[in-house]
């Protein structure tokens, strides 16, 4: 079974909540974002832990849905390095594609010199996945749209041009819990695929892609308030700790070891047992 499938029978029984009341319950809250990667059975055991206080969100009776990002890099790998060393005024650039929909979206995240944090994004036409028959760069009104925000919040644009570099696919379940007006996120069946790595050539990448995967692990995300909610503290009573985790940056220093890569480096040890 997959982790999804495990997922999707842990959820099943969950009263259910549209996009637009999940919106609404928990628009207004100041959240504060913890990760955690959790062994399966654990996530499986929240759901049922909390299901008299959960709703799982639900689109055309779906409760799960599949993204693909591709994150763009220049050939010094910016991007990764500010933000391996903490810089403060860093960027990150990918698309996501919603897979059922086919719908694609460039996004366009940044972090400022006073450490605040934004994202901006526009729909775009949906993109080949990394491993195909060719790896994506950016051009054009894209790249400009990039530029254009990078200037305005005053992060520094990139030097050279914004190549494929990485992808990831994943299903997501996505639950609330009313009592709180917090929300949660499942990650499942993650994926991390390189044709694009320092030192290989597009030609050659295309023919031998990188891959690997998490094999027993999920990620959690809890959206909350300051205090932690009911799910933080569940994960907590099963010896489970928020992690400093990046999907981009974890899956490339997992796929590049020689990376500098100190700031994930006990989640990178945890994944490194796990993945395949």
């Amino acid at each position: 079974m997959s982790q999804s499938a495990a997922i999707a029978r842990a959820a099943a029984d969950l009263a259910p909540i549209s996009l637009g009341e999940l919106e609404q319950e928990a628009a207004l809250m100041t959240r504060t974002d913890r990760k955690y990667l959790v062994p399966l059975p654990v996530a499986s055991r929240l759901l049922t832990a909390l299901a008299d206080d959960l709703r799982v969100l639900e689109i055309a009776g779906t409760r799960s849905s599949r993204y693909r990002s591709t994150y763009f890099e220049t050939d010094g790998l910016e991007s990764f390095r500010t933000a391996a060393t903490g810089r403060r005024r860093r960027f990150k650039v990918r698309t996501r594609t919603y897979v059922e929909s086919g719908t694609s979206f460039l996004e366009v995240k940044t972090l400022s010199a006073r450490g605040q944090s934004s994202k901006v994004r526009r729909q775009i036409a949906a993109r080949s996945r990394l491993g195909g028959a060719q790896v994506t760069s950016l051009g054009g009104d894209e790249l400009t749209f990039v530029h254009q925000h990078l200037d305005a919040v005053g992060v520094p644009r990139p030097e050279g041009a914004l190549q494929g570099r990485l992808s990831t696919s994943y299903s997501r379940t996505t639950l609330l819990v009313p009592s709180e007006g917090s929300r949660l996120t499942i990650d499942a069946d993650l994926r991390w695929e390189s044709p694009h790595l320092p030192g290989i050539s597009p030609t050659d990448a295309v023919s031998a892609p990188k891959t690997t995967h998490l094999q027993q692990l999920v990620v959690v995300e809890t959206k909350s308030g300051a205090r932690p909610g009911l799910a933080d503290r569940f994960l907590w009573s099963q010896g489970q700790r928020p992690r400093r985790l990046s999907k981009y940056a974890t899956g490339l220093a997992l796929l590049t070891p020689d990376l500098p890569a100190n700031r994930w480096h006990r989640t990178l040890e945890l994944v490194r047992a796990d993945a395949a």
